[in-house]
């Protein structure tokens, strides 16, 4: 079992940044995919961000560029840097774990594995972007 707890939310202006952190215990095993998503407007969660056990990244077009996915494996810590906040980012934020690599689930959405491929979630954290 992985707990997850992330934080890092806030308020900022847009073209602004924000680091969101997710902390992460229990067993991560050597294969794992964790990922960043938001709360979206559909039905599911929509994929922003992930990264492997290779430190292989993949974004969502729309922030491609903009966000950074990390691990620091010495701290057990997932981030996501975000640099040049729009307003349309404003929303909740969720940190997920899967003990899979990436590519090995399916479907994808946007780029992104979907949110019903991974059985670990931090609580969210919430960003606010203001013109």
């Amino acid at each position: 079992q992985v707990g997850l707890v992330a934080s890092g939310g806030g308020s900022v202006q847009a073209g602004g940044s924000l680091r969101l952190a997710c902390e992460v215990s229990g067993d991560i095993y050597a294969s794992y995919c964790m990922a960043w998503f938001r709360r979206g407007t559909g039905k599911d969660r929509e994929g922003v961000a992930c990264i492997n056990h290779e430190t292989i990244t993949w974004y969502r077009s729309s922030v491609r560029g903009r966000f950074t996915i990390s691990v620091d494996a010495a701290k057990n810590t997932l981030y996501l840097q975000m640099d040049n906040l729009k307003p349309e980012d404003s929303d909740m934020y969720y940190c997920a774990a899967e003990t899979r690599d990436c590519r090995h689930l399916q479907p994808w959405v946007q780029g992104i594995p979907a949110a019903r491929t991974f059985g670990s979630w931090g609580q969210g954290t919430q960003v606010a972007v203001s013109l």
